[in-house]
């Protein structure tokens, strides 16, 4: 019974100690690849595990790292740093998402397209509106708000014709077509109406 309470009242101590430098920060965030986003006086960075400021504290937001990469905000535009803080593509856009399958939609004058890892436009920012990628697929909308999905070349695979389109979860996607909820397959083949 000692052992056990000697155990029990060592994890507690531990646990206590190993999140002290929390109070350093205003706001710690969850984890993401070893590193966690803090903010500290209105200016956010990301620290290690043990607290260690790796990312400096300089930027106006950010959102997590997906991939090895994180999207950064500063002086009113977004680009993105590696897990070392080198700055990877320059802060040009006006919105910046997390990378999915090697992929990161990003906007500039309204209009969004997918960038890879090096900072390369790899599918042009021609779309209204996008999802994520999943499955090699992402839901993209045209100048008329109808919603499709394109592969990773930028292939249209499935015609816009929706009044909306989730990412692919798996094998299917949520669509709406004509105020009806769908579920499609990767073929734009109907498998279920909700």
């Amino acid at each position: 019974m000692k052992k056990i309470w000697w155990v029990a009242l060592t994890l507690i101590f531990n646990s206590a100690f190993a999140q002290s430098w929390t109070k350093n920060f205003d706001y710690v965030d969850d984890f993401h690849s070893g590193l966690a986003k803090v903010e500290k006086g209105g200016k956010v960075g990301f620290v290690d595990e043990k607290g260690k400021v790796v990312v400096p504290i300089t930027y106006t937001d950010a959102m997590p790292f997906s991939e090895g990469m994180a999207a950064v905000k500063g002086d009113g535009k977004w680009g993105y740093i590696d897990s070392t803080g080198k700055l990877v593509v320059p802060l040009q856009y006006c919105e910046a998402y997390s990378f999915s399958e090697g992929k990161a939609k990003v906007e500039r004058k309204t209009w969004l397209g997918f960038i890879d890892r090096s900072g390369n436009e790899v599918i042009a920012l021609k779309y209204k509106g996008a999802g994520a990628f999943s499955g090699g697929l992402a839901p993209v909308s045209n100048e008329k708000q109808l919603w499709g999905f394109i592969d990773a070349s930028g292939r249209e695979v499935i015609g816009f014709r929706y009044g909306v389109a989730k990412d692919f979860d798996g094998a299917t996607a949520r669509v709406m077509k004509d105020g009806k909820w769908l579920e499609i397959d990767r073929s734009g083949k109907v498998v279920r109406i909700e």
